[in-house]
């Protein structure tokens, strides 16, 4: 039993790597994260805001890149305009038993959005209908998408400006290696929005404290 539950732990870590090693090597899958991160620093030059939801663990992951934007993912700077759809209950609950759950997050667009902001939906399979919904919402209000999903990307693709496809199936794959892009999109967006000098110092002491 012992012996099962170690290879159990050795499996999966390495399944994860691989997806992460397939990632690192994936020179189009950079360019477009890059892309994306361009086009968030400069909505929020212009005024606009970062807007982003997902469901379950792609909720938490939604709410854990908007905290990295508000308060800060290496070293002080100031704070980055980021909001979650995905932890106002009140809200969530009188638009998902009034208008039906594949509403929940276009709502919310309905209601903040405006033409310039950027919305990042986020969906391992690409079919979560709450998210599908926002982002043909966003795309219809003028508001710049970009996705986050797996291998098949399911009806995502073609609703995002930027599309970033794990190369993988399994949900858990999926999941740590968006979270991995998203801290690095956090970064890059720092970049572009303060400028290489400041980012280059905060990156030299991320590096420090590795």
């Amino acid at each position: 039993m012992e012996s099962a539950m170690t290879n159990l732990v050795r499996d999966h870590l390495a399944g994860g790597m691989a997806v992460l090693e397939a990632v690192a090597k994936d020179a189009a899958l950079h360019a477009t994260l890059v892309c994306a991160a361009e086009a968030t620093a400069s909505a929020l030059k212009a005024g606009g805001k970062l807007m982003v939801a997902g469901n379950g663990g792609s909720a938490a992951d939604a709410q854990h890149l908007v905290a990295e934007f508000v308060s800060r993912i290496v070293e002080d700077r100031p704070a980055m305009r980021a909001v979650a759809l995905t932890t106002d209950t009140s809200i969530l609950t009188a638009v998902g038993n009034d208008y039906g759950y594949e509403r929940v997050f276009a709502r919310q667009i309905e209601a903040l959005g405006q033409a310039g902001d950027v919305f990042m939906g986020i969906s391992t399979s690409g079919d979560s209908p709450n998210v599908l919904r926002a982002l043909e919402l966003s795309r219809e209000m003028g508001i710049v998408t970009i996705g986050f999903t797996g291998k098949a990307g399911g009806k995502m693709p073609p609703l995002c400006d930027y599309c970033i496809q794990i190369p993988s199936g399994v949900t858990m794959y999926v999941q740590q290696a968006h979270l991995a892009l998203e801290h690095i999109f956090c970064m890059l967006v720092e970049r572009s929005y303060f400028g290489a000098q400041r980012s280059a110092a905060i990156e030299v002491s991320a590096a420090r404290e590795g």
